[in-house]
């Protein structure tokens, strides 16, 4: 089969790889009919790349129709329209019967002291072949796979496999008061929906974003956005508009890879030049984090308020300003998306006529499997208007 295939940093291409088969009796091969380009796959096409070998298979958004099922699948069958979500979970230790799925006791990479695995995401995460592919191995599929209804296109519930739940996790997690406002930083793909998940759930949004096209967009769905470089001020400016204080809620949706951070851009720098040993343990153990988006954050969110992460983060020495978090008595939430969690509240949103959410036309660009390289460089870039694409094998 062909397949997005990871051979360093900026470079990724479509090989020719081997078919995925039933390697344990709770599996599920699908044949992949859409799979999405991730922010936090740009992570590992600009960052990451110590924790990458070559020949990884990309990908953790997909959605297919299963074509074989292990001996002791009930759940579903062969011709079965289903979304995987992005993390591999049980569902039914003591982590996922909590809705903390991203913890999966079974699935756990302990060998790295990590989490759930995840659908190709490096060593860091079981190094699981991913979904930008024509086929895919699914493991502990006796829990993991959704099962969507035949007719809507892919698009109608692609983003069941990260991006809806992702979102809406952010907004549950930003404990947005009633009535209350949040600004949402960022405007990819997490930040764009989570400003449709807080409107449509009656908040007041504001969206943060330094790309033109990207603020337009959002203004296109009715969300009050403001251009960082059009502000020497930002965090002023939202507060000038909410009273004074600054919004509730603040949700991350940048992460790592912020504007505007010189010392971790220089920490980024300089692991791309090590090798993959040393560089690993310089992203493990130092500041490489641009934190501008989270310094934002804790500076515009009103006193008592909440913030949010939905951005990935990756280092653990990163300087944060523990006394103003602690003097404004601010709360803060992150995590990975626990996506089974959050599927009962998105589903009915999606199996309506209506379309609240806009999934229908989320997406920027749909293009063939064999163009990912060029997509990966255009999202990277933030070239062409590129928010969302999907990948169609």
């Amino acid at each position: 089969m062909k397949a997005v295939v990871w051979h360093g940093k900026r470079d990724v291409r479509v090989d020719e790889v081997k078919d995925p088969v039933i390697e344990k009796p709770n599996d599920i091969v699908i044949r992949v009919t859409s799979s999405g380009i991730c922010g936090s796959d740009l992570h590992l096409y600009e960052v990451l790349g110590p924790f990458m070998t070559e020949g990884d298979i990309l990908g953790h958004e997909p959605m297919g129709i299963v074509e074989e099922v292990g001996a002791e699948i009930t759940n579903v069958r062969p011709g079965d329209r289903v979304v995987i979500p992005f993390n591999i979970s049980c569902g039914h230790c003591w982590m996922c019967e909590q809705g903390l799925m991203t913890q999966c006791e079974t699935t756990q990479v302990r060998s790295e002291g990590k989490g759930a695995a995840l659908f190709g995401y490096t060593k860091l995460y079981g190094q699981v072949p991913g979904g930008q592919a024509e086929y895919l191995r699914v493991p502990e599929a006796q829990f993991g796979p959704i099962k969507v209804p035949e007719g809507p296109s892919d698009d109608r519930f692609v983003y069941l496999s990260d991006v809806l739940p992702t979102a809406w996790q952010a907004v549950e997690y930003a404990a947005v008061p009633p009535g209350g406002t949040v600004a949402v930083l960022g405007l990819g793909p997490i930040g764009d929906m989570a400003t449709r998940i807080a409107a449509y759930r009656g908040y007041r949004v504001i969206g943060v974003d330094i790309v033109p096209e990207r603020l337009a967009r959002a203004r296109a769905h009715g969300i009050e956005v403001v251009d960082v470089e059009a502000h020497d001020d930002v965090a002023g400016w939202l507060r000038e508009r909410t009273g004074g204080r600054g919004p509730d809620s603040v949700i991350d949706a940048v992460g790592m890879e912020a504007h505007g951070s010189p010392a971790g851009k220089l920490a980024q720098t300089a692991a791309g030049l090590l090798p993959d040993a040393l560089a690993q343990k310089l992203i493990e153990k130092s500041g490489v984090d641009r934190l501008a988006a989270l310094n934002l954050a804790i500076d515009a969110v009103r006193r008592g308020g909440t913030i949010s992460l939905s951005g990935v983060y990756g280092g653990t020495a990163d300087p944060l300003p523990m006394l103003v978090l602690f003097d404004k008595q601010i709360q803060l939430r992150m995590g990975q998306a626990n996506v089974k969690r959050w599927i009962g509240d998105i589903m009915p949103l999606l199996t309506g006529d209506a379309d609240p959410l806009g999934v229908d036309t989320f997406a920027t660009h749909r293009v063939p499997l064999a163009d990912a390289p060029a997509a990966y460089e255009a999202f990277q870039q933030k070239k062409d208007g590129t928010v969302k694409v999907l990948l169609k094998p």
